[in-house]
């Protein structure tokens, strides 16, 4: 059984030989990425560590920022952020303190995300705010899975980061088709190496099962390519400009919100 003591020296490492690494080649940049990752890494351990609590709390601020910079990339006015927030954290609540009734607080979040553009009438923008806010509802309320899954949740993030991490440097390295449209810099070749590297991560954190290596290998890219054609429709580069060497929030964890859902249905 995976537990957050067992994957915390594995973190800690992994966190060390990357600042040699890092320091290595100079680059300020990557050192920017490292230090966030620096404090980000034991403040999310330290809340899985907590337990139910702790990843429910992880998933409530995730949630929200998530919202504000999805409403942001499709730009969604205030009370509509507001209420895709609500219902995000309402998700995440029932998954940590009534896990039966997820489906129902859904469905709720739903009708109220819905309501909004209805109410306020408005007939040039309502189809656009409606189909933004139930995507955004359907894409960011998997972070409740963080709660049922805890420590497994904690690996596959770990998984999909470095499966990220070396599909772009690969992709770059051997070049070859590109993987779609909506990213003409990523390449299959270098999905693939991804894939294998995070493979390799589960296997070495005692995680790997048929369910997190699909979440890992297709779940993964398939988020990145979602947040992509999001980006693509907006015009921008980036969900956010707050995180140091990410841009925002949705940059560092598109491929682990499809991936959790993956896992999600097969398990």
């Amino acid at each position: 059984m995976i537990t957050v003591a067992s994957l915390a020296p594995y973190l800690g490492g992994a966190l060390a030989l990357g600042g040699v690494a890092v320091a290595a080649t100079r680059r300020r940049e990557l050192l920017i990425r490292w230090c966030a990752w620096a404090v980000g890494v034991p403040l999310v351990t330290g809340a899985f560590w907590w337990g139910r609590p702790g990843a429910a709390l992880v998933a409530l601020v995730a949630g929200v920022i998530a919202v504000a910079e999805f409403g942001g990339l499709l730009r969604l006015g205030r009370p509509d952020r507001v209420v895709l927030a609500a219902a995000v954290a309402g998700v995440v609540l029932a998954a940590w303190l009534a896990p039966g009734q997820v489906l129902r607080v859904v469905a709720v979040g739903a009708l109220a995300v819905a309501a909004v553009p209805l109410l306020t009438g408005d007939a040039d923008r309502g189809l656009h705010r409606l189909g933004a806010g139930l995507l955004g509802l359907a894409w960011l309320s998997v972070l409740a899975a963080l709660v049922p899954l805890g420590a497994s949740a904690l690996a596959l993030f770990v998984a999909v980061s470095i499966a990220d991490i070396v599909a772009y440097f690969a992709g770059r390295r051997l070049g070859g088709p590109r993987l779609s449209p909506l990213s003409p810099a990523k390449r299959w070749s270098g999905t693939l190496a991804g894939a294998t590297a995070g493979l390799g991560v589960l296997a070495v954190l005692s995680a790997l099962s048929w369910p997190m290596a699909i979440a890992v290998a297709v779940g993964g890219p398939a988020g990145d390519l979602l947040e992509s054609m999001v980006k693509r429709g907006a015009g921008t580069k980036d969900a956010g400009r707050w995180l140091p060497g990410s841009g925002g929030l949705l940059d560092r964890i598109d491929s682990t919100l499809v991936a959790l859902a993956v896992l999600l249905v097969l398990s």
